[in-house]
């Protein structure tokens, strides 16, 4: 068991929300996604966070490149683990 979390970083909620409803029709899941919030350094600001998606991954079969391009269909990434 490999225990990989994929960290899918996106600029606003719509986006985030959007990939986390895409992703159980796209990759077989272990379970759902959660959103987080990350407020940007010194930002107090709600419209200047950046919403993460965090997938789970326990046995490591999602592929990081077909994460990367649905995260890029949204203008977001994948951090690296």
């Amino acid at each position: 068991m490999n225990d990989v979390r994929h960290v899918l970083v996106l600029p606003d909620r719509d986006s985030a929300e959007e990939v986390a409803e895409a992703l159980p029709d796209r990759f077989v899941l272990a379970e759902d996604p959660r959103l987080v919030r990350d407020a940007l350094a010194g930002e107090d600001d709600a419209e200047d966070a950046q919403w993460l998606v965090v997938v789970e991954d326990p046995e490591g079969l999602l592929d990081p490149a077909a994460l990367d391009a649905l995260a890029a269909e949204y203008e977001g990434w994948r951090e690296e683990p």
